[in-house]
């Protein structure tokens, strides 16, 4: 072969034939189905996936234990007798009794609605607030915004169980001990973070070309927040709340440990962790149960969170 000339061969082909690659009806899409909207993508990914179905299941068990305990439940959570005290699983009796002699199963299942009832109170409330505050704030911006942000650096200085161990101290707190303020306390120091997340998804959602085509056709400011930003800004919010449910239950459950939460009186998860802390050495079980108790609920709002989040924002998708 002469230098600087290229010789070329005949290279053969393969070419499959067209019955054998089906990838035409494989790859082919249905241009007859309607478009899914977020939340119904969402849905299709969520029925699917583990976490999911395992948090949500665990969710409904704790939900209806809380609204229906006498289902679950048939000895009296309030009838204690110190000739049973700290006996062992019995019949009718499968955790034993307490150090005073009180059915450990009836107390754990009757305790679940006080502390239900707090996390799921005290998040209304803070989507009711923080929510409301944060879309303003994020949607006008100005000097709504500018307050808003100075009130919630305040409340980020101080941590959610130190401020409501200070307002619970207070007079007006300390005399008055219900569910109720305790909801009121843990929402005090919890719509902040909640305002802060409202504020960033709104400011994401009013730059968009359907806030733009509202307000053109003549919408006000106030219904295009109502109608179009806030609706499209509800994936963010619903993740958080999810999750914030889980730690509200956890609060009020440290507050009623150290003594400054719920009443006595009130049987709650809380509640019974204090006063079976004299029994550690002796007898663990007896704290053992109201504490798995909280934390499977914790988990499983925790859970459900993430699937949600997951479900919500695919780019927040681990692996």
């Amino acid at each position: 072969m002469r230098a600087g000339k290229i010789s070329s061969r005949h290279i053969e082909h393969y070419v499959a034939p067209l019955a054998e690659t089906p990838l035409q009806s494989v790859d082919k899409v249905d241009e007859t189905a309607e478009p899914l909207s977020m939340w119904a993508q969402a849905w299709r990914s969520l029925r699917i996936q583990p976490l999911f179905i395992i948090s949500a299941l665990l969710i409904i068990l704790v939900i209806l234990v809380a609204v229906f305990p006498g289902l679950f439940a048939k000895a009296d959570p309030t009838f204690c007798k110190l000739d049973f005290a700290r006996q062992g699983p019995s019949a009718g009796h499968p955790l034993g009794y307490t150090f005073q002699g009180c059915d450990i199963y009836a107390r754990v299942i009757y305790g679940a609605k006080a502390s239900v009832l707090v996390g799921l109170f005290t998040t209304i409330a803070v989507l009711i607030v923080g929510g409301t505050f944060g879309a303003l704030a994020g949607y006008y911006g100005g000097w709504l915004d500018a307050v808003l942000a100075r009130i919630t650096d305040i409340f980020f200085a101080l941590p959610l169980i130190l401020g409501a161990i200070i307002i619970m101290q207070l007079p007006a707190f300390r005399e008055n001990k219900s569910i109720w303020t305790v909801i009121i306390t843990l929402a005090i120091f919890g719509w902040p973070q909640m305002a802060r997340i409202t504020r960033g998804a709104v400011i994401e959602a009013k730059s968009a070309d359907y806030v733009m085509a509202s307000r053109s056709l003549g919408l006000s400011k106030f219904k295009t927040l109502v109608k179009h930003v806030v609706p499209n800004s509800l994936a963010p919010i619903i993740v958080i709340a999810t999750i914030s449910l889980g730690i509200y239950i956890v609060a009020e459950a440290t507050l009623s440990f150290l003594g400054l939460g719920l009443p006595p009186s009130i049987m709650s998860w809380g509640n019974d962790i204090a006063n079976a802390q004299i029994s550690l050495r002796n007898n663990p079980a007896i704290l053992m149960w109201p504490a798995l108790a909280l934390s499977v609920t914790v988990l499983s709002f925790i859970m459900l969170g993430d699937a949600v989040r997951d479900a919500l924002d695919p780019k927040s998708r681990k692996g």
